[in-house]
């Protein structure tokens, strides 16, 4: 029974449709029943095409670069990332207080700046056992990590990186693990490190201790990612920073050994735009450099290893030629 009432509806149903849609579509009361549906149907509007972002213009290698002195030089492109210059990049070399750029990014990203750091004999010691350069630090000061951030990039105190190891890691064993965890993260298969300040330990006299290289290639990589830490790129960048004593800590004033920057050294005019990053300097590595500056919105960084190890100017001339050579590179659409 209920199978022949659904039936009957449906062929009720079938012959409404079959006798309204005639009427609908013929008939002056449906032309305007339709019009009237049409009208409020909602249409989509189309949304317009993006328009295609032009490429840039970025600057491109052009000829030969410049033949420098050094082992091994790198001029990177610090926009795109693309090589511009790339001499034995690859070649493990020392790398003496580069190093200490490793060691600042570490104390950054891991600690507190303003965490005070009490400076041990043991600062001073690796100063006076091993020839090295001094923020000249002051056993029982309390700096804060900022501040001998500040004694580590600019004088190059080899007494602030082990200050700075101790306090970040416990002891510099451990913040030299440190070190070579992060050179392996970031990609740096070419480099190593020993001790967090670059200086050449020896085995015996005569004989040093191996483990310690980079390549220009990495180490213009590790720059380029130090730099986009602000701290680090204010600190490399500033030129003498002063310390007035306090009753935590004695009186200091340091000088940045970068050159490029005109504030240490009347033998060498500063480059215009430079914006770091860090010498270094043993018998072993030579005289070193890694360098950055910004010219008319482009921003180059490059590194010049064992660039003699007589003459202490020539790593910023040379750092000079390449600049201004990689600045000068035309700007041209990049190919598809």
């Amino acid at each position: 029974m209920g199978r022949r009432i659904l039936a009957i509806i449906l062929l009720v149903l079938s012959i409404s449709i079959a006798i309204m849609t005639p009427v609908l579509a013929l008939t002056p009361m449906g032309n305007s029943l339709l019009s009237t549906f049409a009208a409020a149907t909602p249409t989509a509007t189309p949304l317009p095409s993006p328009t295609p972002t032009p490429p840039k213009p970025v600057l491109t290698v052009v000829g030969q670069a410049p033949v420098v002195n050094a082992k091994a030089a790198y001029l990177l492109d610090g926009d795109t990332g693309n090589t511009l210059d790339d001499f034995q990049g690859e070649v493990p070399l020392p790398m003496a207080s580069t190093t200490k750029i490793m060691t600042a990014i570490i104390a950054i990203q891991t600690t507190d700046p303003d965490m005070v750091i009490t400076i041990h004999q043991d600062a001073i010691d690796e100063v006076l056992n091993n020839g090295g350069s001094s923020a000249q630090l002051v056993v029982n000061d309390k700096l804060t990590l900022k501040e001998l951030l500040y004694g580590l990039m600019l004088p190059s105190g080899d007494d602030a990186a082990v200050a700075i190891a101790d306090a970040v890691s416990g002891s510099t064993d451990n913040f030299v693990n440190a070190m070579n965890i992060l050179a392996y993260r970031l990609h740096l298969y070419q480099t190593h490190y020993i001790n967090p300040d670059g200086l050449t330990y020896y085995s015996a006299p005569g004989t040093p201790v191996a483990g310690h290289y980079t390549t220009a290639y990495d180490l213009v990589r590790l720059a380029q990612y130090a730099m986009k830490l602000p701290l680090f790129a204010q600190i490399v960048k500033t030129g003498d920073y002063n310390l007035p004593a306090t009753t935590s800590h004695h009186a200091y004033k340091w000088v940045n050994t970068n050159d490029l920057l005109g504030t240490h050294s009347t033998e060498f005019p500063a480059y215009p735009g430079a914006t770091g990053i860090k010498t270094g300097y043993t018998v072993e590595a030579g005289y070193c450099l890694v360098f950055s500056a910004t010219y008319k919105g482009h921003d180059l960084i490059g590194v010049v290893l064992f660039d003699t190890n007589t003459d202490t100017v020539r790593r910023f001339r040379d750092a000079k030629t390449l600049l201004n050579w990689g600045f000068g590179l035309p700007l041209r659409i990049p190919n598809p």
